[in-house]
């Protein structure tokens, strides 16, 4: 049963649109070119770096930081060269925003910049009351609790009336902990008629993100 809330928090990418668009495919292609350029690494090497400083520090970003002291602001140049019109309006998703009483929050590892960009492409711009992005995590980012504790002490969120939704089950452990609804819209084919399926007392799955939204404000 989804307790009654007041605080909407939202992942990006891969949550608020498919991956099937392929921007996130964009981004690891920049990504590797970034790190086969930093390293004189090739496609496989660059590859197998990314998945390594992902398994041990979160993020690239994060790792690199660690481990070669880079100016994450060279790092983040990579997004100005994504092509975003690869995303699409989602009415049925905006919709469904809209109707959510209370804040919606974005939280996002990636930064303001490409949230601004991505924002409007799918149509959910000026739905949102608050972006918190890598950078004001102070280049902490999910799964890491202290980014969590960041992002709760500005918007002072109270952790039992927030619905947190992501689309890695790794990023939902630490707001499941600190009392939150945790949603992993894992995407793929929807399994039967219902909006959710409960994996806990504080953890749903769903399959597409507007249709769960929209159920819980709709008469249907």
């Amino acid at each position: 049963m989804l307790p009654a809330a007041d605080t909407w928090i939202l992942d990006l990418d891969n949550t608020l649109y498919p991956p099937a668009t392929g921007l996130a495919d964009q981004m690891n292609t920049r990504i590797r070119a970034y790190l086969g350029k930093l390293f004189d690494a090739d496609e496989a090497e660059a590859q197998r770096l990314q998945a390594e400083l992902v398994a041990e520090h979160g993020t690239t970003l994060r790792g690199l930081m660690n481990t070669r002291g880079i100016d994450p602001h060279d790092y983040l140049a990579w997004e100005h060269t994504i092509d975003y019109s690869v995303l699409r309006p989602d009415p049925a998703l905006a919709a469904a925003l809209s109707s959510l009483p209370g804040r919606k929050l974005l939280f996002t590892n990636g930064s303001a910049y490409h949230a601004d960009q991505a924002l409007p492409r799918l149509g959910l711009d000026g739905l949102f009351d608050g972006v918190f992005d890598i950078l004001a995590g102070q280049l902490v980012p999910k799964p890491y609790p202290e980014s969590y504790q960041r992002f709760v002490d500005r918007f002072a969120v109270v952790p039992e009336r927030a619905v947190f939704c992501d689309d890695l089950a790794v990023n939902l452990e630490v707001p499941e902990q600190l009392g939150m609804t945790a949603v992993w819209v894992s995407g793929g084919p929807v399994a039967g008629p219902a909006a959710y399926e409960e994996l806990g007392l504080r953890r749903l799955r769903v399959w597409d993100l507007a249709r769960f939204l929209h159920s819980l404000t709709s008469d249907d």
